[in-house]
């Protein structure tokens, strides 16, 4: 294990070589920045169409009350929430152009690491990007259950209860971002990795930053004044908060793709070397009789 596990920092620091890995998650984070309210809005949206308007808005409301208040963020979701619900199709037009940009991004971070050029970079992702909306309603409304459940444990009160509470949040988010981020390696960043590697890399990605959420919706419970280093401007700390955390979500998401190409890399190193043995050829056939 610790072999395995050598190599596959290994090929990560050789794929580092050259590059400036924060900037590259600057860049995505810009991106993300832009994208991430018409992805919620959007994913809210459909959800609402294909379940029940008033269950999706009951289930966002229980989703905020989990969050915690000091830093306004129930309130923030609950708005999420509703200008999804009341979505006009016009609307969803218009914003699926700020969404794509996020497509875009994600394809230009990853074809960092692979030194593999391509034109109409942005096109491709953008447009890449769009058939994972056709499956969040199918990723978001699970939550929105398990959220709901969450809730009832945090009524509940007591260790067991937010045990409980933190590892259903955890995993939860984990199945959910699974397929998405397996999708954003493969598909939209165009990523010529086999399915095992992809699988397993994908799948640890998403516990890193289900992991890292947790993260932030502690940070959101600390006594902070986020105004103070911006001469008392709460909103404009507030807005550097968030985008410094998805700062570093996009760092987790890279070094998962890293993680993902050396293994892929391993994986097939290693199902080489038997045939490359001395010997290792197919065996000779004795003459009948």
């Amino acid at each position: 294990m610790r072999g395995a596990a050598g190599e596959l920092l290994a090929g990560v620091r050789r794929r580092l070589v050259g590059r400036d890995l924060a900037l590259i998650a600057a860049g995505l984070t810009f991106y993300a920045g832009i994208a991430v309210v018409p992805l919620l809005v959007l994913a809210f949206s459909l959800t609402a169409r294909l379940t029940s308007p008033e269950g999706v808005r009951t289930l966002g409301i229980q989703l905020a009350g989990l969050l915690p208040s000091d830093l306004g963020a129930p309130d923030a979701l609950a708005r999420l929430v509703d200008a999804g619900v009341a979505l006009s199709l016009w609307g969803g037009v218009l914003a699926l152009v700020p969404m794509s940009l996020y497509g875009e991004g994600l394809r230009r971070a990853l074809l960092r690491f692979g030194g593999r050029p391509e034109g109409a970079t942005a096109w491709r992702g953008r447009l890449a990007v769009l058939p994972l909306l056709l499956a969040t309603p199918v990723l978001l409304y699970p939550l929105l259950l398990a959220a709901r459940e969450m809730a009832d444990l945090a009524a509940t009160g007591g260790a067991g209860a937010a045990v409980g509470r933190v590892a259903l949040g955890f995993y939860s988010v984990l199945a959910a971002l699974t397929v998405p981020l397996a999708w954003g390696f493969r598909v939209v960043g165009g990523g010529q990795v086999r399915w095992p590697a992809l699988i397993a890399g994908a799948a640890f990605t998403a516990a890193c930053v289900s992991g890292f959420l947790q993260g932030f919706v502690f940070f959101l419970s600390l006594p902070l004044d986020l105004g103070a280093p911006f001469g008392g401007l709460t909103v404009v700390g507030g807005v550097a908060a968030v985008g410094f955390w998805l700062f570093l979500l996009h760092l987790v998401v890279l070094v998962g793709w890293l993680l993902t190409q050396s293994l892929d890399e391993l994986l097939a190193r290693r199902t080489a070397a038997p045939a490359d043995r001395p010997g290792a050829g197919p065996p000779e056939c004795s003459p009948p009789g």
